[in-house]
């Protein structure tokens, strides 16, 4: 009965973000204006060095890099702090929470429409195009079954980020100062703005100790690099699951909490 519900609520969040079709073309249009301010900005970076290759990646790495990251960034956001905030300033986070689900898989399910469309829509056509225009450079094999491991992993780890952020609304009834500074600490330290790899070193090995760069770098990192030994990708994929894991216990303690402060209508 659970998995139904679950179910009936990805299937209302598809039909739901169908309904805004000129959404999708705009997110996709604006996705290429971006890629294209990405390429000249790099290019000019790398004709300024002296080298081809910077931090062990040459233009060409660091543009399917970003290219893919750019993607999965943006195919994995649900916008649940937007949605949870004005359920939280308009009372309707009372009725949910009356629902007969567990008010976080409510969020998960209910948000899980949109990044289902945007995967058939901008990520898989941007990943088949990047794979013909850089020669087939992208190397296929056993690394894209633990690529999408990663990817859902992420994509968890996403999630409870955005939880935890849309919890904080609890207390502040503000929506957009919190969401925008998370996007912007997300962006830079998932690998989605910059790659890790150009990080100053002191700061890279402090970034690898956090969750965010398990978003986006540690799922590139296992598709862009085939070379890898099965056990390193399994500590890339059990660093993820620790996260996770730790997320969801911290988020679900951090809710319970919260939640008892819910003010509605000064009530």
């Amino acid at each position: 009965m659970k998995l139904k519900r679950c179910l009936s609520l990805v299937r209302a969040s598809l039909l739901d973000s169908l309904q805004f079709r000129g959404a999708l073309i705009l997110t996709f249009v604006g996705n290429l204006f971006y890629l294209l301010l990405i390429y000249y900005l790099w290019k000019a970076i790398f004709a300024s060095s002296e080298s081809d290759i910077i931090n062990g990646m040459t233009f060409s790495d660091t543009m399917i890099y970003l290219v893919f990251a750019s993607a999965l960034f943006n195919f994995m956001e649900m916008w649940i702090v937007w949605g949870i905030g004005r359920n939280i300033q308009s009372g309707q986070i009372v009725v949910d929470l009356l629902k007969p689900i567990e008010f976080r898989s409510f969020v998960f399910f209910s948000g899980c429409g949109e990044p289902i469309i945007k995967f058939v829509t901008t990520f898989l056509p941007t990943a088949i195009i990047v794979y013909f225009i850089s020669g087939r450079a992208i190397p296929l094999g056993k690394n894209l079954i633990f690529f999408t491991i990663s990817v859902a992993l992420g994509m968890l780890i996403n999630f409870y980020i955005n939880f935890f952020v849309a919890t904080i609304c609890m207390y502040t009834q503000s929506i957009w100062g919190i969401n925008i500074m998370k996007e912007v600490i997300v962006g830079l330290l998932s690998g989605a703005s910059v790659p890790l790899a150009f990080f100053p070193e002191t700061l890279r090995e402090i970034v690898m100790y956090l969750p965010f760069q398990a978003i986006c770098n540690s799922p590139l990192q296992i598709l862009l690099h085939n070379e890898y030994p099965v056990s390193e990708v399994l500590v890339i994929l059990g660093i993820q699951l620790f996260w996770v894991l730790f997320l969801m216990i911290f988020t679900d303690l951090f809710f319970r909490v919260s939640v008892r402060k819910i003010t509605v209508n000064g009530g």
